[in-house]
Parts: structure tokens; C-alpha cells; sequence
């Protein structure tokens, strides 16, 4: 992969990311798995195999790519047993356990906007 320009748009909004907590903050955190992928984790460790009969529709692929991702971020603990088979956890990093409350929170703040919608929806 080639290196990014410096004045590429890209680049840019990458360091505009960096200098706001919130956008930072989401960026970590954002997408269609890895607040799933945190959430199974919340109740202890568990195995690549638990985490993807957890979370219906997400692939091997998916799951692996995210897992390194939320790894890299320092998010998740991936600890590696030297056992044949061989044996992997996965399980939340102090700093990840600190988002527990937030994102309690911002699942009751998505049921009251869904509903809002579709009681809109229904009233139209």
C-alpha cells in the first residue's frame, strides 16, 4: 500500500479526527460490528467460536477483521493458549469496560428514537 499524500483529503479529515474526542471516539468505535462484537463481550472472556454463534450474520472474515481492528485499538485482549487444539479468548480491556455505561445509554437513546420513527411512520 502506498503512503498518503499529505495535502490529500484523506489525510486531512484523518487529522481533523485526531483534534476531536468525539469523532475519535466514534471512529474506534463505529461501524455495523464492533459495539455487537464489545457488547458479547461485557459478560467475561469468550471463544472465536462463541463471539460468531453470538452474533447472527457476521462472517468468519468479518468477525477476524474486526477483532484485530478492536486488538490494534486496544479494546479487546486476544490471549492465545498453547494447548492442541489450540485455544483463544477474547475479552475487554479496562478502557473498553469504561464504555459499558455509554453505550447502555446510547442503546436506550436507539429504542426511544426507533420508536419516534415508527410511530411516525405510522401516523402517516
Amino acid at each position: 500500500m502506498g503512503k498518503i499524500k499529505e495535502n490529500s483529503t484523506n489525510n486531512i479529515n484523518r487529522q481533523y479526527i485526531h483534534e476531536c474526542d468525539l469523532t475519535y471516539a466514534v471512529c474506534k468505535i463505529g461501524g455495523r460490528w464492533k459495539l455487537l462484537i464489545l457488547d458479547k463481550l461485557k459478560g467475561g472472556k469468550l471463544r472465536f467460536s462463541e463471539l460468531r454463534k453470538a452474533i447472527s450474520g457476521i462472517t468468519e472474515r468479518m468477525l477476524t477483521l474486526q477483532l484485530r481492528e478492536l486488538e490494534k485499538e486496544g479494546l479487546v485482549k486476544r490471549t492465545v493458549y498453547a494447548e492442541v487444539p489450540p485455544r483463544v479468548d477474547y475479552e475487554l480491556t479496562e478502557i473498553a469496560i469504561d464504555l459499558i455505561p455509554i453505550w447502555n445509554q446510547l442503546s436506550k437513546w436507539g429504542g426511544k428514537h426507533k420508536n419516534l420513527i415508527q410511530n411516525k411512520e405510522a401516523d402517516v
